[in-house]
């Protein structure tokens, strides 16, 4: 399967290629800044799959995990885009930023602890607190 996503303004378009790997919605202080104030919903995909054209900038911080990770976003619009390990074959694409966002479904919430208490969670879906254990 290939779907696409890209920016606002068009500048960063984003060929996708296979299903992604897991699909969540988080919570830590750094996605509500991200998501401005909400948690961010990222499907991650192997960053093989992910095939990439426009001008992407980056930004590196370490997470309340203590991992360093990268976002993503394009230079000219501000859409974020991307978020990850700044290595890794792991990339998650901002659920926002899918040409048809609703192509996916989170699986799980993690980093609920860091959740305004207005936050609403679905029952159905795994919960973390913080950080759940790396895929593989």
């Amino acid at each position: 399967m290939t779907s696409s996503a890209g920016c606002l303004c068009g500048a960063v378009r984003v060929a996708i290629h296979g299903e992604p790997v897991r699909v969540r919605t988080c919570w830590c202080r750094d996605c509500q800044y991200w998501g401005a104030g909400n948690g961010t919903t990222n499907a991650l995909h192997r960053a093989a799959d992910l095939e990439i054209e426009g001008e992407v900038r980056w930004y590196e911080s370490v997470a309340d995990s203590g991992n360093r990770l990268r976002r993503g976003f394009c230079p000219q619009c501000g859409t974020p885009l991307f978020t990850g390990p700044v290595s890794g074959e792991f990339l998650g694409m901002r659920a926002g930023a899918l040409d048809d966002p609703g192509s996916i479904r989170p699986t799980e919430v993690i980093w609920t602890a860091s959740a305004p208490h207005w936050a609403a969670f679905d029952p159905e879906l795994t919960q973390s607190e913080r950080q759940p254990p790396p895929i593989g």
